[in-house]
């Protein structure tokens, strides 16, 4: 095991350096600047205070930073021309040095798999964003399919859940048609209808707009991921956002893709202060999720995904973020909640520091827990026979993140058809701080992981 464990950290080191050696005069896109309040620590995009939902980055998930040394792409001339078509793959490994018996990197769903590399996802999407800025109407739409093992888990049930009999599958996330609509408030109202991923959240499905490879207790087991139905925003002030919509629940289409039969919705309210350097965004998803056919009532018993992310970009390097998430089960009588701090330092143009250090409680043991079936998480959501999860029982839940996102200069063959390279090696460590024994098996309190992965887009 010491061997293994050097050898893990030998090869973060040599990535680290590796980075660190990368010269700063970029052609890419640029993680120098720290983020704006609002965006995540991976990138150095400011973020608008009238950010859209549809089809656009949310407030509290950036877009992907732009060059500043180069100008702004022409404004398309007709509605044809803002159509675009864009590629994304993201690949990596979590070593495990304990190399647990199940497999399984218990606490992580999206890097669940133990001492392997995996494609997380080929990301395919077709779109045409709207313009929140705008003045008059505008209309847009977004399609993206994601193939890879990260679908396990964004698949909305009823499409495709069991079309694959391997760690690879396919999930659609997101379908819709968007407008933004000049009217009642000067910022005017965004609305999206279809399938979309949730607003709520730091963490996004998106690999580019995160800082780590693995993924927060919070947005593992905090918060819906994907869903079916209509979703606003008013832009009532510059410095006010008002979020409305209604949707069949976390993860669910509608007929017998919905566990059961009863709406759900979104409401909050997002903040931008101090020239954008300050913002708050505060989100509730609210509805029945539990099955029928397994839940007596189910339609009638709520599940409430609170979520509140506020981000400060302190200096042009510095970014702070904390989340804070409270989620709630009537049926039940179960709840978990935690807070995860962000800090993102940027060395120079191609390089940023990150940590995440975050507390998650689950007091009834109903909300965190593995999965080692490919179907199994869609499963238990329907209330199906699940014969591959793994629970611990009410548990605390620490874990403290370290890593670096490096974006090296590509040569310039390569670079024409790119829109840039992300590696981000980074070691984690979770420890339970109650006395349950969750990791390795159900054999250990605490374990170390070190993992690494790239995100190529075109």
């Amino acid at each position: 095991m010491k061997r293994t464990v050097g050898a893990a950290a030998g090869w973060l080191l040599s990535c680290s350096l590796l980075a660190l050696a990368s010269h700063p005069a970029a052609a890419q896109a640029p993680v120098g600047a720290a983020p704006a309040a609002g965006a995540s620590p991976s990138t150095g995009a400011v973020p608008s205070p009238q950010n859209a939902p549809a089809n656009q980055a949310k407030p509290g998930e950036p877009a992907k930073a732009a060059d500043t040394a180069a100008a702004p792409p022409a404004a398309p001339t007709t509605w044809a021309g803002g159509i675009k078509f864009t590629a994304q793959f993201e690949g990596g490994a979590t070593v495990a040095p304990v190399n647990p018996s199940d497999g399984l990197n218990f606490g992580q769903l999206f890097t669940d798999r133990t001492n392997q590399f995996v494609l997380n996802q080929a990301l395919l999407t077709l779109q045409r964003p709207i313009d929140p800025k705008s003045t008059d109407y505008d209309f847009g739409f977004k399609l993206q399919g994601l193939y890879g093992t990260d679908a396990r888990y964004v698949q909305f049930l009823g499409e495709l859940n069991s079309s694959f009999a391997s760690k690879y599958q396919l999930a659609f996330v997101e379908a819709n048609v968007a407008a933004h609509l000049p009217l009642l408030f000067g910022g005017g109202i965004d609305v999206k209808v279809g399938q979309f991923a949730t607003p709520l959240g730091f963490e996004t499905i998106d690999p580019s707009t995160n800082a780590f490879y693995s993924k927060s207790y919070i947005f593992n087991y905090g918060l819906p991921f994907v869903s079916f139905g209509g979703l606003g925003i008013a832009h009532v002030t510059p410095f006010l956002d008002v979020y409305f919509g209604a949707d069949t629940g976390s993860n669910t289409t509608f007929g017998a893709g919905d566990e059961n039969g009863a709406a759900a919705g979104t409401a909050g309210l997002g903040f931008t202060f101090l020239d954008g350097n300050l913002t708050l965004l505060a989100l509730t998803h609210f509805g029945p999720e539990n099955p029928t056919k397994t839940v007596p009532g189910a339609n009638s018993s709520f599940r409430y995904f609170n979520d509140i992310v506020v981000t400060y970009k302190a200096t042009d390097k510095l970014s702070l973020t904390t989340e804070l998430n409270l989620i709630r089960d009537d049926a039940f009588g179960a709840n978990a909640y935690g807070a995860a701090q962000y800090v993102s330092y940027a060395l120079n143009d191609h390089v940023a520091l990150n940590a995440r250090a975050e507390v998650y409680r689950d007091d009834s043991g109903f909300f965190v827990a593995g999965f080692r079936g490919y179907h199994d998480f869609a499963n238990f959501q329907l209330g199906n026979p699940v014969a591959g999860v793994v629970a611990v029982g009410p548990a605390t839940y620490g874990e403290a993140t370290l890593g670096l996102t490096w974006k090296p200069t590509l040569p310039a063959a390569v670079s024409d058809y790119t829109t840039g390279l992300m590696i981000r090696p980074e070691v984690r460590y979770d420890r339970t701080l109650t006395t349950t024994n969750a990791y390795n098996n159900r054999s250990d309190r605490g374990v170390f992981t070190f993992a690494a992965d790239f995100v190529l887009g075109f």
